[in-house]
């Protein structure tokens, strides 16, 4: 028999939920990468701010410092609000992992099924051939019961 295509469509519907829940994972991986990146702009913004304040100290220009020192400042505000946005992407990307790690293994588990199914489906195969086989020669040396085993 067969591999019923209730589990062709079991392993189907898995494929699409494992692809499904790769998506949703590239997704939130993208996301964190994105404010990762905003963060490092953020830091090198107030490095350069303190850069600008270290500069107008040296040459007196008082511009330059009040400059330096809102850049610093904007750029922490910035990533003070980016902070806890990477620690909740972070967390989203863990479960979003955890889900699609979930839907690999339902889907391995369905493709286990299928292949012993089909592994199961040709032993028997083999089973019903090697019997055929066999009463094929039985029905042969029933019909000549004067020959001998040597003639065949």
């Amino acid at each position: 028999m067969a591999v019923s295509r209730a589990l062709r469509r079991l392993l189907r519907i898995r494929q699409l939920q494992e692809e499904h829940s790769q998506a949703a994972l590239d997704d939130a991986l993208s996301e964190l990468r994105h404010f990762e990146a905003a963060l490092r702009s953020a830091r090198e913004r107030e490095r350069g701010g303190r850069r600008l304040v270290a500069a107008g100290a040296v040459t007196g220009n008082l511009t330059d410092r009040l400059a330096g020192l809102e850049e610093t400042r904007a750029a922490a505000r910035r990533a003070s609000f980016l902070e806890p946005r990477i620690a909740e992407a972070e967390s989203t990307v863990s479960e979003r992992r955890r889900q699609f790690l979930e839907r690999r293994v339902e889907r391995r588990q369905a493709e286990t099924l299928i292949r012993e199914k089909e592994t199961a489906d040709a032993l028997e195969a083999g089973r019903r051939a090697q019997s055929s086989i066999d009463d094929w020669f039985l029905r042969r040396m029933q019909r000549a019961p004067g020959s001998s085993k040597d003639d065949l």
